[in-house]
């Protein structure tokens, strides 16, 4: 394939690329990112790709892995390893850790939104994240355990929805 060929078929998938790179992240910006890594990488490894195959499927494989290893990457990043001798930092009270007034104003937020949902998904929520499992929430209030799973994600829902400008 020659030069032009790949440059205009990787033009003609800009559009329908970023609609993928913005299902994969729920974001504008960070789906532009994704989109210009996936633009750069495909040309940078042009010479790999295999004349009269699928151009598509390629590229999104790229997109793809992109977003899984940056994924990984993020939450590689963001785990902690108590090396203290005492291991101080896991039985420190995590109530010590809001001590920004930011991060206080987001979970009075929080218990704002869950306390005014109706009893029966608030109490379900409130259970599920106090440590309780699904199973021992259906027996202690009586319900299916399909009913307490799908008023729990509910739940979520809403939460992510209600605080998406908290993120």
């Amino acid at each position: 394939m020659n030069n032009r060929t790949f440059t205009q078929d990787l033009l003609g998938v800009q559009n329908d690329l970023l609609r993928f790179a913005y299902k994969l992240t729920s974001n504008r910006e960070e789906a532009n990112d994704l989109l210009q890594e996936t633009s750069l990488k495909a040309l940078d490894n042009e010479e790999k790709y295999t004349p009269d195959t699928n151009f598509k499927g390629w590229i999104y494989t790229i997109m793809r892995n992109i977003f899984i290893n940056n994924y990984r990457k993020v939450v590689r990043d963001q785990t902690f390893a108590d090396t203290t001798d005492n291991l101080y930092h896991l039985n420190t009270p995590h109530d010590l850790t809001l001590d920004s007034t930011e991060s206080a104003y987001d979970l009075k937020e929080m218990h704002r939104i869950v306390n005014a949902l109706p009893r029966e998904y608030k109490i379900p929520f409130s259970m599920h994240i106090s440590g309780f499992k699904c199973r021992e929430i259906a027996e202690k209030l009586n319900l299916p355990l399909g009913t307490v799973k799908s008023r729990i994600f509910f739940t979520r829902q809403k939460l992510q929805h209600d605080l998406k400008d908290f993120r």
